[in-house]
């Protein structure tokens, strides 16, 4: 039995698990590593400080299906509207800008439920609070470190965070990278941006007639609200501008969460006052330019198997880790059923 790593618990990392448990079966164990406290990655979905109020997600709000990757990809969609992960978006969401064809969804249990479907279904062992810092080639197998704890010995290494966080491991990964393939994640840039969530009481009302809404203002873009059900108040999203995040990227999140909160009460004064309030700061939020070229992963050794995925190869979005999923399925295939 071939013992697989994925690195990240994210969207490409957990559909990458999935695939690859659907793939091989018994004939692989599966484990998950990620730095963070829980699954989601830029899908993660926060709750309140003491589940009075909605949940808010951080980062990625709704996926839009265009036409020829909701062809391509059809067997996800339909997989994940069957299992009432997914279901079309139905409401307002002013600013919103429509194209022909386009199809829009969203998570009724918050995005981190998409990325849950599939690790349920991969049968993975996950494990949080798990920083990888290096890989080591060891023969025919990697060691991989990380920052507390010992390291492991895995058949294979499937890398899905953010191409500057990979370029950044010791060990044997830059060694085995050859010249193009270290300028094609040279070349990879992302934006920055914060994200602001406000949970609220039961008690509380928010009257807007959109459920999300995109603004033209210097430093703040993008507002989404849950609304409140019985026993639960509403939440409220608030997404600084890239140039906000640019500005402000090196700042501390508890020195920039009040100028944000200053911006909102400017942009929706009267609003009540939260129960809580989560301020994070995605140094990596959206790709900007992805790594030049094709396939939409990168193998740096075929043998033993250390791959490169993510929408650093792709896009920042669903349809981009599928494909990016897909991609490096493939290699891992050929990597996992030939003698070394």
């Amino acid at each position: 039995m071939s013992r697989v790593l994925i690195v990240g618990a994210g969207l490409t990392g957990s559909l990458c698990a999935c695939l690859l448990r659907r793939e091989m079966q018994s004939k692989v164990q599966i484990v998950v590593w990620d730095k963070a406290r829980g699954s989601g990655g830029r899908m993660s979905t926060s709750r309140s400080p003491d589940s009075s109020s909605q949940s808010a997600d951080l980062g990625a709000q709704y996926i839009t299906a265009t036409p020829t990757f909701f062809k391509s990809h059809f067997r996800f969609y339909s997989e994940l509207v069957s299992a009432g992960v997914l279901q079309p978006l139905d409401s307002l969401v002013e600013g919103l800008k429509h194209r022909d064809g386009e199809q829009h969804y969203v998570t009724p249990r918050g995005m981190s439920s998409l990325v849950k479907h599939f690790l349920s279904q991969s049968g993975a062992d996950l494990f949080f609070e798990r920083h990888v810092t290096g890989v080591i080639r060891r023969g025919a197998s990697w060691e991989v470190q990380r920052k507390a704890g010992s390291s492991e010995m895995f058949d294979a290494v499937v890398l899905t965070m953010p191409a500057p966080q990979i370029l950044q491991l010791q060990g044997d990964l830059g060694p085995n990278l050859s010249v193009s393939q270290q300028q094609r994640l040279q070349d990879v840039v992302f934006s920055s941006r914060f994200a602001v969530a406000l949970f609220f009481s039961p008690d509380a009302e928010l009257s807007f007639l959109w459920t999300a809404r995109y603004i033209k203002d210097q430093n703040l873009v993008f507002l989404k609200h849950n609304a409140g059900v019985p026993g639960r108040g509403p939440s409220l999203v608030v997404h600084s501008s890239v140039a906000f995040g640019l500005q402000h990227l090196e700042d501390d999140v508890e020195a920039v969460q009040p100028i944000i909160l200053q911006e909102l009460s400017r942009l929706l004064p009267g609003l009540p006052r939260p129960i809580g309030i989560k301020c994070h700061k995605w140094r990596y939020s959206q790709v900007l330019t992805p790594a030049p070229g094709l396939p939409a992963h990168m193998t740096v050794l075929a043998q033993p198997p250390l791959v490169c995925a993510g929408d650093s190869f792709t896009r920042s979005n669903f349809d981009g880790c599928v494909a990016s999923a897909l991609s490096a399925l493939s290699a891992l295939r050929a990597g996992l059923t030939t003698e070394p």
